[in-house]
């Protein structure tokens, strides 16, 4: 049983084969129970990310879990009752987590279950009823610029600028305060990054020839680093535009996977989801003005449209509301 006014069931979007969008549907669940280290969550919002599509197709399926299915690896919500070995959350906090397993089900829920560890409470600044699209772009935002690695006053590139972590990617690295080329996809995009803070904005549709001319323009010495949110030929190219030592990194998962080169060292990287992390994430987003950018949010019920318009082009994260 759970406490208070919990149900003992709740609503969830589930499924029980791998498949396309259509695989999804609403059913009823039992709401889970938590351990010692674990809290239960009153979710208001789950973000919809490419990764829940990999797992929708069986690709990028989280250890241990079992069908039927609940997907959801980010979210937010208030926190209903926390495990007695939990103490960096309490019952009535808001929170958002990055649950990077969750054998217990994810967030297409009204309740879900996380261990302490992958939960935060939401940065200053945050809507709450946006905080449920940041916390697994955030970090795998947060993981790529510690690959690069690159010190204040460094020139990068961040190609896919736009996107669910590309927006979150040029906020945090002007908080780490490098000079930021960003590229993004289409005027609404190029508009986005402008007024998140870019250095420079390009349109990544533009001619190349062009897009390329405008970053040696900005940066004559080349960009010391590239992070990349989306592959392709475009990215090919604008690798000539990284100096001597300089690197590219990606997040796992991004297709087609940047090829290594001669002169063009590349470096895969995974988002994390720890205390530490969580806490650097928060400090950052609470340093100034944040944007979580959402681009269209959708009922649980509306599931399957959201997992459709993940196909298509858009700025910013989609989001399911739930509460």
């Amino acid at each position: 049983m759970v406490d208070g006014d919990v149900p003992e069931r709740m609503q969830v979007a589930a499924f029980d084969a791998f498949g396309g969008p259509e695989v999804i549907t609403l059913r009823k669940m039992p709401v889970p129970e938590i351990a010692a280290d674990e809290v239960l969550i009153k979710v208001w919002s789950a973000g919809v990310g490419v990764w829940d599509a990999y797992e929708r197709e069986g690709v990028l399926v989280p250890e241990g879990t079992e069908f039927p299915i609940v997907p959801g690896s980010d979210g937010a919500g208030t926190v209903i009752t926390a495990g007695g070995k939990v103490t960096n959350v309490a019952a009535g906090d808001l929170v958002y987590v990055s649950a990077t397993t969750r054998p217990k089900g994810g967030f297409y829920a009204e309740y879900a279950v996380a261990k302490a560890e992958y939960v935060a409470k939401v940065p200053d600044g945050v809507p709450a009823e946006h905080a449920g699209a940041l916390p697994t772009d955030g970090l795998t935002a947060l993981a790529g610029l510690d690959a690069l690695g690159l010190p204040a006053g460094a020139w990068l590139l961040i190609f896919g600028a736009s996107g669910g972590q590309g927006h979150l990617a040029v906020q945090l690295a002007k908080r780490q305060g490098l000079n930021v080329i960003a590229v993004a996809s289409g005027p609404d995009g190029v508009a986005l990054v402008t007024r998140l803070g870019a250095d420079v904005s390009l349109d990544g549709h533009g001619d190349t020839n062009q897009v390329l001319e405008q970053i040696r323009d900005a940066a004559p010495g080349g960009v010391d680093g590239i992070l990349a949110m989306a592959g392709g030929d475009t990215l090919d190219r604008l690798t000539e535009a990284l100096s001597d030592g300089g690197v590219v990194a990606y997040a796992h998962g991004v297709r087609p996977e940047p090829s290594e080169r001669p002169g063009v060292p590349v470096r895969a990287y995974d988002g994390v989801a720890n205390p530490r992390q969580l806490q650097r994430l928060n400090e950052l987003i609470e340093a100034g003005p944040f944007v979580v950018h959402v681009a269209e949010t959708f009922p649980l019920g509306k599931v399957v449209e959201a997992h459709r318009r993940l196909q298509t082009s858009y700025a910013g994260k989609l989001l399911l509301t739930i509460a």
